[in-house]
Formats: structure tokens, sequence, C-alpha cells
């Protein structure tokens, strides 16, 4: 069964960037410090990037987050989602307008102009087809940015919501939460390495 993942890292005090982010500074001042963890060595770490990469079937970012990865410091062959995989999953965009030309014409995209409901749709429906292709049960991943994710909570389309918590406090940025309707979330897992504490927890459904 394809679950919705929004997966993103996340400071201590709940900045998702630091100041400034922009498309060429993609996760603002000292942000590069909330992903250690995707470059450490550590067994726990590898271990986790490897099988969140490998349960992709489709992932999902809004367009601030397209612009960065897309724009001419953002991802590579050697860098970015998937970087030396086999695969790489599709790449479904929310956007309300989709950008004239793009960079990375080595990876699959997918512009939705219809909304967050439509761009999750389209994301399962693809990893619904990656599953049959591959005969794996892969999901939807939620990247970012946080707005994106925060969003897709709130409108309860996430499954599961996985934190990679850095040890670092950014003091401003861009916040992950900045209200909504509360939440219960179950934790199902927490993996603690010298860079990071990965937090997994499943999303209880609101009861309206």
């Amino acid at each position: 069964m394809t679950r919705i993942i929004a997966d993103i890292s996340v400071s201590l005090d709940g900045f998702v960037t630091g100041p400034d982010p922009g498309p060429d500074n993609g996760l603002g001042t000292g942000g590069e410090a909330l992903h250690t963890w995707a470059f450490s060595d550590a067994p726990e770490d590898r271990r986790f990037l490897r099988e969140g990469t490998a349960r992709s079937g489709a992932v999902i970012l809004g367009r601030h987050l397209f612009d960065v990865v897309d724009g001419p410091k953002g991802w590579d062959d050697t860098s970015g989602y998937g970087a030396g995989e086999v695969a790489k999953p599709p790449f479904v965009v929310v956007t309300s307008v989709p950008p004239e030309s793009v960079r990375t014409t080595n990876l699959d995209w997918t512009f939705v102009t219809t909304g967050l409901h439509d761009a999750v749709t389209a994301a399962r429906e693809r990893a619904e087809v990656a599953s049959s292709e591959s005969g794996k049960d892969l999901d939807v991943i939620i990247m970012g940015g946080g707005a994106t994710i925060a969003s897709a909570l709130e409108a309860g389309l996430v499954d599961s919501l996985t934190l990679h918590l850095a040890p670092i406090v950014l003091g401003a940025g861009t916040p992950l939460f900045t209200g909504g309707t509360s939440r219960t979330l179950e934790q199902r897992s927490v993996i603690s390495t010298s860079t990071a504490t990965h937090l997994t927890y499943d999303v209880v459904p609101v009861i309206r």
C-alpha cells in the first residue's frame, strides 16, 4: 500500500532553513548544518538515507524548493535526491505556474498547477505504477519545503512524518510549523546518531 510520508530535516528550534534562504542560498545562512547527517559516514545515518531513497516511488516538492534544486547551484549528477542510485524517482512539483525551462532535464519532472491534493494524487499514481513494476511497496515522499509539508499535514494528506532533528539552534529561518490544527502523532521509531535524531511518527487522523 502506497503511503504519503513527509520527510524533512529541522533544527532544535524548529527551522527547516537558516535566515535569508533563496535560489542561490537554498538552506539559508547556517542551514547546511541541518543536513550534516545526510553526508555522514555513520552506519545508521547511511542506512536511513539509503532506505528512504529506496522506498521512494515518487517525490513531491513545492515551487520554492524546485527553484533551489533546479537553480545554478542546485542538484547535479553527484548531489541531490537519489544521487548515486541506479534509478531516481519521478518528481511532482506543486506550483501555480510551470517554469519556462528546466535545467535538470535528466530528472522526471511533473508540474501540477491545480493544488496540493492533485499533486498528491499524481504522485500516488506514479508511485503505484513504480510499485507494480518493481514488485515492491513504494511510497510518496513529501520532501519540502516546510510550507508544503505543513500544508499537507493540515489537509490530512500525510500518513507518516519523519523528522531529522539536527543538534543546532538556528535562531531564525523558515519554520516548519506556524500554527494550524492540533494533531496527535504516534511515535514509531527513534534513531540517534552523532549528527541527528531520526524521529518517525504515524499521523493520527483528525476527527471532525
